[in-house]
């Protein structure tokens, strides 16, 4: 049977991922854990804003279809109403709301009732714009900040390498190799940590804006079919 061997160099310092982390400075183990904690969290966002949006682009396709597949508004606004299941039924549903609370006697309109239809929608994509932009700044700030967290990792145990050979007045490697392995170490987590966060970042910042052009225009289309239904009645 073959035993798992551990890496070390000729001097016995232990130079795999657990060996280097446990031979790390205290403050360079706090800098790993949270560089790895930050790593473990920006993956679970990234997985959850693949599938908000994939979520999102389905539920908008299936109520595009609705909409414009000649079906009397009422009907469809009597199906959405009361739980709206993606943000382009919601403006809907919000818009429709405000028409028939502008409703006078009759088939008229109060005065003022287009803009308040389009204020009413107009928040209502802002709101669900921000819901849909929840834990993307979290990517940004690892992406931004993991990079910086892990130079002080490397400061930390290079400053260690060198108190090494203060106290032992010699430079060899057996001195300086522990604490320079660890400050590449911490590197290497800031690294793997950052790449992710900003590559998801940038990829989602692109879908939320994407989205939010494609929620806006329902909304500037649905308005200007509210708008001929209030001249008509009025």
């Amino acid at each position: 049977m073959e035993e798992t061997v551990a890496v070390t160099n000729t001097l016995g310092t232990d130079f795999s991922v657990w060996g280097m982390f446990l031979q790390a400075d205290p403050i360079v183990k706090v800098v790993m854990l949270g560089l790895a904690l930050a790593s473990i969290w920006s993956w679970a966002v990234i997985i959850e804003k693949m599938m908000t949006f994939a979520r999102l682009k389905k539920r908008a396709r299936r109520f595009e279809d609705d909409f414009w597949s000649g079906k009397p508004l009422d009907e469809l606004y009597r199906r959405v109403r009361e739980k709206p299941d993606s943000p382009m039924a919601a403006v809907f549903a919000a818009g429709m709301t405000e028409l028939g609370r502008g409703r006078t006697t009759g088939s008229s309109f109060t005065p003022g009732a287009q803009a308040r239809i389009d204020k009413v929608m107009r928040v209502t994509v802002d709101r669900e714009l921000d819901k849909a932009e929840r834990q993307l700044p979290v990517l940004a700030t690892i992406g931004s900040a993991a990079p910086f967290v892990g130079l002080f990792g490397t400061v930390w145990g290079i400053m260690n390498a060198f108190q090494g050979i203060a106290e032992t007045g010699d430079a060899n490697l057996a001195v300086v190799a522990p604490g320079i392995a660890e400050a590449l170490f911490a590197t290497a987590i800031g690294l793997v940590a950052a790449i992710p966060a900003v590559v998801g970042y940038n990829r989602y910042s692109a879908a939320l804006n994407s989205y939010a052009v494609r929620l806006e225009g329902f909304a500037s289309e649905f308005s200007a079919i509210l708008s001929r239904r209030l001249e008509g009645a009025n």
